[in-house]
């Protein structure tokens, strides 16, 4: 049976960009929907990976590009970077037609640095898309904004459906749209496919470099049991001697794999936050540790919902790896991006999402009702700590969490369960 196209809150922003510029290149990892969401709004579509043809396109690519890029506009240039000279060419004839909305690139990897000539700057604007929000999805109800609440909503009042036990399976799915209304076996076998792809195939292929399959795997178990956490470079190094008994690896061999990783958004570490506070605090740079999507922790260590829920420990972390996913799609739709932070004095917050004038907020995420409490006052604590001369005040400040019930405490931090949230 034909799956159904659900609406992505990407196709709103394809549409913006392609009315402002002469191209836009779609960003993201395989199998994400780049493809199904660029393929509704172009008018001709050229797919670089058909088998077909693909020996002819790229004869054409090598002699006179500019053959494939006629068609119906916008023209999507799908998997763009088998040919990279492509991108060149799209450059030059956006330069040359002088009409915004002209051409759709995908990609699921970053090339190589030296491929292209020019930047694209001011001709080819980005769009990053990841795997598929909850609300994509259908399993939250959207009854909270987040752009409501960075606009001043100070009420809300809403119940989630989401329960623990789907919120589990929701993690070992991932947001794989040729998973999402698929049973259980199937998406958790999708999910273990992608993970074996990476590691014998889609690594390698980014930049022609071999890689050892057997350290690749390893680099990704130690990434996975590190989820959501700081863990440096040495403590991932020292993680994979001590898992998989491979003392020979260097620190520098792990970066290569890690930058390699990165090329195909498998892996999308969340960047820390450096605000201007009232003190002489030190705050920690180091990323925190992600994943693209979370089910690929979850398929490289062969996690069930059943085993997860036996772990409440381990399913924190990668409810916090799912609630920074979601975070990312909902902050892109608003001008936004997410961050983390920690200080040397303990204080963390676990996102914080910047929108591009200035606006912030920040959230804690706790999987139960437990620990609510502790989250409100550290949230409390970060925005006194925080200069607000120099960075405003916070819009607002959320604990995100498994729970039922959406309500504004009455402190004002918003107690939300990720299965009320939106963009």
């Amino acid at each position: 049976m034909k799956r159904k196209y659900l609406p992505r809150i990407a196709d709103k922003l394809l549409r913006e960009r392609l009315d402002s510029s002469g191209a836009v290149l779609v960003e993201g990892p395989k199998w994400c929907g780049k493809t199904w969401t660029a393929t509704q709004v172009s008018q001709s579509q050229l797919y670089l990976q058909d088998p077909d043809m693909q020996a002819s396109y790229l004869r054409a690519a090598d002699t006179k590009p500019s053959l494939l890029l006629k068609g119906a506009t916008p023209r999507l240039l799908d998997e763009w970077q088998t040919a990279p000279v492509l991108w060149d060419a799209v450059r030059f004839a956006v330069d040359q037609r002088g009409e915004a909305g002209q051409f759709i690139l995908t990609g699921s990897a970053v090339p190589k640095d030296d491929v292209v000539q020019h930047t694209g700057t001011g001709r080819i604007s980005r769009l990053m898309m990841r795997p598929m929000s909850l609300f994509e999805s259908q399993e939250s109800n959207g009854s909270v904004s987040l752009k409501d609440l960075f606009d001043g909503t100070t009420e809300i009042d809403s119940f989630s459906q989401l329960t623990i036990e789907r919120i589990a399976f929701a993690i070992v799915r991932g947001g794989w749209p040729a998973s999402i209304g698929d049973t259980e076996k199937n998406a958790m076998r999708h999910a273990i496919d992608y993970v074996e792809a990476i590691i014998n195939t889609d690594v390698s292929r980014v930049d022609g470099i071999e890689r050892n399959p057997v350290r690749v795997r390893a680099l990704l178990r130690s990434l996975s049991r590190n989820i959501s956490t700081l863990a440096t470079i040495k403590t991932i190094h020292d993680d994979i001697a001590m898992g998989s008994g491979d003392e020979s690896v260097s620190e520098k061999t792990i970066s290569q794999y890690l930058n390699a990783l990165s090329r195909i958004f498998v892996t999308e570490d969340l960047p820390a936050w450096n605000p201007a506070l009232r003190s002489k605090t030190a705050v920690r740079t180091s990323p925190k540790r992600q994943f693209i999507d979370p089910s690929i922790a979850g398929a490289v260590l062969r996690l069930t919902p059943e085993r997860l829920l036996d772990d409440f420990r381990y399913f924190g972390f990668l409810f916090e790896s799912l609630c920074d996913r979601d975070l990312r799609v909902y902050a892109e739709a608003i001008d936004g991006q997410v961050f983390h932070y920690r200080d040397a004095a303990g204080l963390e917050s676990d996102a914080v999402v910047c929108l591009n004038d200035g606006r912030w907020a920040a959230i804690e995420v706790k999987l139960g009702a437990k620990e609510i409490e502790e989250a409100a006052k550290h949230l409390l604590m970060l925005k006194e700590k925080v200069d607000a001369d120099k960075m405003r005040e916070p819009s607002f400040l959320m604990i995100l969490t498994g729970t039922e019930i959406a309500y504004r405490r009455d402190d004002g931090v918003f107690v939300v369960p990720l299965g009320c949230l939106k963009d």
